[in-house]
């Protein structure tokens, strides 16, 4: 069935090319941008450009790994991969078409301007539809039980139990899962039995027919890892291993040398030189854009809140920032007036304090559109690792490593760990390593992607699995 669905795909985007070559034709004649063609030729006589224009495309996409299908994507990072093979793809086109075509009589050999133009947009659009056409359906498929890969656990601890209750919880992955090994003293892994021990695997891996063997022992030392995977080298098994702390860690991993001796960097900044002045410059036009198009919702919020409650409209806190200096944070204030004469806390499901407006300004995240003057003021960034409480900060650092390595980036109005559904009162733990994978990993291509998220799941209000 994966192999099919691999196929479907293929056939899928070979129509959405052929389609998108048409309507380019199609719409060079009745909506021409610059000119209207004289004597424009028949689409008969751009059939040999449509054949290397598709061909070119297909190739890309499978060089550019657009095939390898993989559980999850998001759908931005789809969209980026596309354009850009698409976009190289379009001008492959062209020059291929006058290398191989000119002076055979084989039909028109110059790619025109106008055509080129609707040709690389069309087939970004029906190339999308076509690949969300083909997630619904396999979707439906894994969900129906029809396309789901046969996975063995090997573990019972937490990773394996977290991993396990993953797959439960969402079929759409199309996991069936076979049985766990490994179980120590358990007979059940979150209600998957435990069916041998590792040893077993070869046996087990054929007696289930198992396509999938997820390895989740983060304790494992190197040599269990080999010997492991060893015994998972059977037929076309898979096998995928949950990274341990030292792995995930590294995320920025690179390979420096010293006099011939090679050195592993384990802690980088990616933000840095000329990266910073982009960076701020994007600040600077995103906040001052933001401030002027949303200034009328920000007042209309300011009298709802006069009208709802006496005190002030706006709420100003310290918060620890770049270098884990404090700056006074601004937000709609979403409180009573009296809500911290005990002391800062967190906000809780119910919060008692917040008031009715509040509640759906905080389930909106529209009280923190004033962060938008941070921004300006250039004490924060419109992406970043969310500013905590600069009472908190000192707890933090001395109970969770690396805490502070978040602090070597400006705070941002939202980051990596938000988009990825750590808001508000979760684990700060987790927080923790999203926010550093982003210090570590930080490119404007993210920035972009974490924004478009952002705004698709405030607007929109969809979760973040929905990427």
């Amino acid at each position: 069935m994966r192999g099919a669905l691999r196929g479907l795909l293929v056939l899928f985007d070979l129509l959405a090319v052929l389609v998108a070559f048409l309507v380019g034709y199609w719409a060079r004649l009745r909506f021409p941008l610059f000119a209207a063609p004289v004597d424009p030729p028949t689409f008969e006589a751009y059939s040999s450009m449509l054949i290397i224009h598709a061909i070119t495309l297909i190739l890309l996409f499978f060089f550019n790994r657009l095939y390898h299908q993989r559980r999850a994507v998001s759908r931005i990072d789809l969209l980026y991969s596309v354009t850009t093979s698409v976009s190289v793809g379009v001008i492959m086109t062209s020059g291929l078409s006058t290398i191989l075509l000119k002076g055979t009589g084989a039909g028109v050999t110059d790619y025109p301007r106008q055509m080129i133009l609707y040709v690389w947009l069309f087939s970004i659009i029906f190339v999308m539809a076509g690949r969300e056409l083909h997630r619904l359906l396999t979707i439906a498929l894994r969900v129906s039980g029809t396309a789901r890969d046969r996975v063995l656990i090997v573990g019972s601890g937490e990773v394996a139990q977290s991993i396990v209750q993953q797959i439960q919880f969402n079929p759409q992955l199309g996991y069936v899962i076979v049985g766990a090994v490994n179980g120590k003293h358990h007979e059940t892994v979150a209600g998957v039995p435990v069916i041998g021990q590792v040893d077993d695997l070869p046996r087990l891996i054929d007696e289930m027919k198992a396509d999938e063997v997820i390895i989740a022992l983060p304790e494992a030392n190197r040599n269990d890892l080999m010997h492991i995977t060893g015994l998972c080298q059977r037929g076309r098994v898979s096998v995928k291993i949950f990274p341990d702390l030292f792995a995930y860690m590294t995320g920025g991993m690179s390979v420096d040398e010293l006099g011939g001796i090679p050195l592993i960097s384990v802690r980088d900044v990616a933000l840095r030189g000329w990266k910073l002045t982009v960076k701020r410059g994007l600040d600077i036009i995103g906040s001052f854009i933001g401030l002027v198009f949303l200034s009328p919702l920000m007042l209309l919020i300011a009298v709802l809140i006069k009208l709802e409650s006496r005190g002030p409209v706006f709420f100003s806190q310290d918060r620890a920032g770049l270098d884990g200096r404090s700056f006074p944070m601004i937000k709609f204030r979403s409180m009573r007036r009296d809500a911290e004469k005990g002391g800062p806390g967190w906000t809780v499901q119910g919060d008692p304090r917040v008031t009715r407006l509040g509640r759906f300004l905080r389930s909106t995240n529209i009280d923190e559109l004033p962060n938008l003057i941070n921004v300006l003021f250039g004490q924060m960034s419109l992406v970043g690792p969310r500013p905590e409480q600069t009472t908190f900060v000192q707890q933090f650092r001395e109970k969770i490593p690396r805490y502070m390595e978040r602090h070597r980036e400006k705070a941002g109005m939202t980051g990596w760990a938000q988009v990825n559904g750590l808001r508000g009162n979760t684990s700060i733990e987790e927080r923790i390593k999203y926010d550093i994978w982003y210090v570590e990993n930080w490119s404007i291509w993210l920035d972009i992607k974490i924004l478009i998220r952002t705004v698709w799941q405030t607007v929109l209000r969809k979760s973040p699995n929905a990427y």
